[in-house]
């Protein structure tokens, strides 16, 4: 019996070695789709984030531009990827608390469908009117709108645009139209146009139309002020409180990737955030950066959707997108 045991070892040795060793992700390079065009402030954060991310970890993370349908045919994408974490979603609220609660039908589930990396950040938009509208203030704007009932209206380019000035239309019991458009360049076209009165939009939109003295900004959605416009209130501030709407970015992967590969990436993304050049170009941009591990990402989808579920039940937008 004993002299099979020098036998046996060395067989099993040969098979170990025989068996191929597993590579250490990742070794090859990543994938990661942006539900924005090119050139957009979401796409320059992105691949700001990627190639530094991209270079912690080893091998490069290309950007794909997939835009349209407020992120849902981007996230739909990446939900049917194989979960290897070689394709990545780097999403805002839109599609993964937006979407899920104004679609009647949904191509996905954000809580069910996904794996959350990492919390990136959160966009600076504005509450905005035109020079000319009567207000100065948001509680100033909000008395005009009161004494002039259904004449004036706000226009939506987007899903954060569209629940942020519903919720102020309805803690204020306000009677204002909203005009839906497809993106913020043409919404800020129509104000200046004096075709629309106001709107909720990016500080890239709207704040050159405030330094131009085109527009007024009455309030800031962030939950604390934009260093970028320091004299502009938050919503609290300016008498709306508990805010609900907030304009977050995300890293995700498909459902069902490895611990281990998530665990690298949320890393390696961190890694990139606390990089003193990247946080200036974040800055640049009006972008607050706020990692943050997997699990806090899936809470914060999960609260924004039972936020916006309850909003959209009031407002009557529950199901309005098609």
């Amino acid at each position: 019996m004993k002299s099979l045991l020098p036998g046996l070892a060395l067989l099993c040795a040969g098979l170990t070695a025989a068996l191929p060793a597993q590579a250490a992700f990742p070794d090859k390079p990543i994938t990661l789709v942006v539900h924005f065009p090119a050139g957009s402030s979401t796409d320059l954060i992105a691949r700001t984030l990627a190639k530094e991310a991209g270079q912690t970890l080893g091998q490069p993370i290309i950007i794909q531009n997939k835009p349209g349908a407020d992120g849902a045919i981007a996230a739909a994408e990446v939900k049917h990827a194989a979960p290897d974490g070689y394709t990545l979603l780097i999403a805002t609220n839109s599609p993964m608390s937006g979407v899920p609660v104004m679609r009647k039908q949904s191509p996905y589930d954000p809580l069910k469908d996904f794996t959350p990396i990492t919390d990136i950040g959160r966009y600076a938009f504005f509450l905005y009117t035109r020079a000319d509208v009567p207000g100065d203030t948001l509680q100033g704007f909000i008395d005009h709108v009161k004494r002039h009932p259904g004449k004036l209206s706000y226009g939506s380019g987007n899903v954060t645009g569209l629940l942020s000035f519903a919720y102020v239309a309805q803690a204020a019991g306000l009677d204002i139209l909203n005009v839906p458009y497809k993106g913020e360049p043409p919404v800020i076209n129509d104000i200046m146009g004096g075709h629309l009165d106001a709107a909720v939009a990016t500080a890239g939109t709207g704040m050159p139309q405030v330094k131009a003295g085109k527009f007024k900004a009455l309030a800031t959605v962030l939950p604390q002020r934009s260093p970028n416009a320091p004299d502009v209130p938050t919503m609290a501030e300016a008498g709306v409180g508990n805010f609900p709407i907030a304009p977050w970015l995300g890293l995700f992967g498909p459902a069902g990737m490895p611990a281990d590969t998530v665990e690298r990436l949320n890393q390696a993304f961190h890694t990139a955030m606390e990089n003193p050049q990247v946080r200036q170009t974040m800055q640049m941009q009006d972008f607050m950066l706020t990692p943050s591990t997997p699990q806090a990402l899936g809470q914060l989808v999960d609260e924004q959707l039972s936020s916006h579920r309850t909003l959209l039940r009031a407002t009557g937008l529950e199901g309005s997108l098609n």
